[in-house]
């Protein structure tokens, strides 16, 4: 009984780890496509209009967002509540301790990213990158901290809104790819397009 219970698990554990070594070419070529065009929409925008001013639309923790709300779609943490109010709920707290603690950065960085998550966890909108969207509000340079709560409007609300306009986008492209999840937006858009198509 016991070999077989053995033998049953390690057939199990193969079938998970070649499932989960799959390469998805589809997959791939969608998250690389909306990451790339998201990404570039914001390096574009700066390029153009805020070189060399305080302005700075590509905080890191954009290319984090990227990671989830491109390639994990699924993932409650990529879903648009938590995409947009994290991010904004951690800009806002980020933004509110370096007030508060501007020059002791000992202090300031822990919590504002502590202080983030709770912000985060209480309000359901947990996004893994708006703790680095907080620690950049209090450890970035004097041009980003010289926003004030402007940060929180401009990068961080404009950029969130333009990674979420471009998920909403290519993530919907194809009927094997849906965003948001549990969502019915995905079949209104194809239906528009098949209406646009005219199939």
């Amino acid at each position: 009984m016991p070999v077989q219970k053995i033998k049953r698990g390690y057939r199990k554990t193969r079938y998970i780890l070649y499932k989960e070594t799959l390469v998805d070419y589809k997959e791939h070529f969608w998250s690389f496509l909306g990451s790339f065009v998201g990404i570039g929409i914001l390096a574009y925008l700066e390029s153009i209009h805020f070189s060399g001013s305080d302005m700075v639309y590509l905080i890191g923790s954009f290319g984090a967002s990227s990671v989830l709300i491109y390639g994990i779609i699924q993932s409650p943490f990529s879903q648009p509540r938590n995409l947009i109010g994290g991010h904004l709920i951690s800009a806002f707290i980020g933004v509110t301790v370096n007030k508060l603690v501007p020059d002791i950065v000992w202090i300031a960085a822990p919590l504002a990213v502590s202080l983030s998550i709770i912000g985060m966890q209480i309000t359901k909108t947990l996004h893994p990158p708006g703790g680095a969207t907080a620690l950049i509000a209090v450890t970035a340079s004097s041009q980003i901290k010289d926003l004030g709560y402007m940060y929180v409007i401009s990068p961080v609300l404009v950029g969130v809104l333009i990674l979420f306009l471009t998920a909403l986008v290519f993530n919907n492209m194809t009927s094997s790819r849906t965003y948001p999840s549990h969502s019915t937006y995905h079949k209104h858009y194809h239906k528009i397009r098949k209406r646009l198509s005219g199939k």
